[in-house]
């Protein structure tokens, strides 16, 4: 009985996991945001880099964007932090982003992954303790996570799968 009623008061007293959808971010053009407004929606959350030799995969974000934005939100994250190849403001992001590959999902403020400054969203997604699915790591630019339409991790695709990828599709 004493064993229940601790094991009860330890329950009480210790905080809820966090979901993803706890967790907010800046837009590039700076307004906040938050992923629960992504609720019921697939989320492919993905790493970017405008100077990378992945950097085309923003066409292939595009195309996965407008095909399967219904049930499918796709959002860039900027990072600087693989090879120094996103060196640019916000707004030389966007821009960039906007001519070359007319890109109309959503896109996050620069983030850093990497060490102690990583943002709060990627703790989350590369941490099994936090995410309760998998330990993940980002190792280069376009790294993607996929999570379902309760917030709940899926899978992780390296930089080398292609978002239009069978891998990618199928899940959808």
């Amino acid at each position: 009985m004493l064993y229940t009623l601790i094991l009860n008061l330890f329950i009480m007293l210790t905080p809820p996991a966090k979901s993803v959808y706890d967790y907010t971010f800046k837009s590039i053009d700076g307004k906040s945001m938050t992923l629960a407004q992504f609720k019921g929606k697939k989320i492919l959350v993905v790493n970017t880099a405008s100077e990378c030799g992945y950097t085309k995969q923003y066409k292939d974000l595009e195309a996965l964007h407008k095909k399967y934005g219904n049930k499918l939100v796709v959002i860039g994250f900027p990072c600087n932090d693989f090879g120094g190849q996103e060196p640019g403001s916000e707004k030389d992001i966007a821009e960039f982003c906007e001519k070359n590959f007319g890109v109309s999902f959503p896109m996050a403020e620069k983030v850093v992954i990497k060490g102690d400054k990583r943002h709060p969203l990627y703790q989350w997604l590369m941490n099994k303790n936090l995410n309760g699915v998998k330990d993940a790591e980002v190792r280069w630019n376009f790294t993607k996570f996929l999570l379902d339409e309760k917030g709940q991790l899926i899978e992780v695709f390296p930089s080398a799968v292609s978002p239009l990828d069978e891998k990618i599709v199928s899940k959808l």
